[in-house]
């Protein structure tokens, strides 16, 4: 569970980041830049073992699992001008009910029932933080939306065969190979809006490359010690994390949904955490 709780702290400082640069570079250029980086970054730790630790056990696999989060990425990234925050919010935390769903069908994970009602409650605190039915709210079933629930399952799909891979790979093999194919595979994207980054957001761009990475490595050791589907119920305090990034570095108080949201994240995540620390 620690694992998956650092996961989410890395991966919201990541966002942010992400974020910032985003304006200032073409998100595809950002994209890219922190998968190649990122592969840059792993490859002297795994290194440190010898060349032949590089080699995976299955290439096939890891070409496969570096094609869905490719596929997830550029479906992701074409949505995004058509779809409105509480569509991207709320359709990016979908991601464990297909996780879960996956978990049973492909892994033959016992998903018990008590897992079935923290990640249904972590997604409806998710809800009541975006409040789909208020502002900006759904536009539909429009392309958008259709992109965005396409690469829910793509990205899901990634994470399931990375759980399968700990079985065989080292965490920081599965990371390392997760970043080659994926920045190999966008690449192409990349090029056709390229610019040259100037040397601070090089180091800001490394950074990104140095979180990113270190946040997939955290969640491949969680998927190695815990069932995938166990682990999912924490995805939603990426919320959480959210607003007290918000409120540390800008001082925006969360707002009454935020907080009631947040705090139904919180229970059902403890609640789940404290049955399977029973073996219920």
């Amino acid at each position: 569970m620690l694992w998956m709780v650092a996961t989410g702290v890395l991966f919201t400082v990541l966002n942010a980041l992400m974020k910032k640069m985003s304006e200032q570079l073409d998100p595809w250029v950002v994209g890219w830049l922190r998968y190649l980086l990122g592969a840059l970054v792993i490859l002297p730790p795994v290194l440190r073992y010898g060349l032949a630790r590089v080699r995976p056990s299955s290439h096939r696999l890891q070409f496969v699992r570096g094609l869905f989060h490719a596929g997830g990425l550029v479906l992701w990234f074409a949505a995004l001008p058509m779809v409105s925050l509480a569509e991207l919010t709320a359709i990016g935390f979908s991601g464990p009910l297909f996780i879960c769903l996956g978990a049973v069908l492909f892994l033959g994970e016992r998903m018990s029932a008590a897992r079935w009602a923290a990640v249904l409650i972590g997604f409806g605190g998710v809800i009541l933080v975006v409040q789909p039915w208020e502002g900006e709210g759904f536009s539909g079933v429009s392309l958008g939306v259709l992109l965005l629930l396409g690469s829910a399952p793509l990205f899901s799909g990634s994470f399931l065969i990375a759980k399968y891979l700990t079985r065989r790979e080292a965490s920081d093999v599965i990371v390392l190979w997760q970043h080659a194919w994926v920045s190999l595979l966008i690449l192409p994207l990349a090029w056709l809006v390229w610019v040259n980054p100037t040397p601070e957001q090089w180091l800001w761009l490394t950074v990104c490359g140095l979180l990113g990475a270190a946040g997939h490595y955290c969640t491949n050791r969680a998927f190695r010690v815990a069932d995938i589907s166990a682990t999912q119920s924490i995805k939603f305090l990426d919320l959480v994390w959210a607003a007290l990034l918000g409120l540390a570095l800008f001082g925006t108080m969360p707002a009454g949904w935020t907080l009631i949201g947040g705090a139904v994240i919180m229970v059902s995540t403890l609640w789940l955490a404290r049955r399977e620390s029973r073996g219920t």
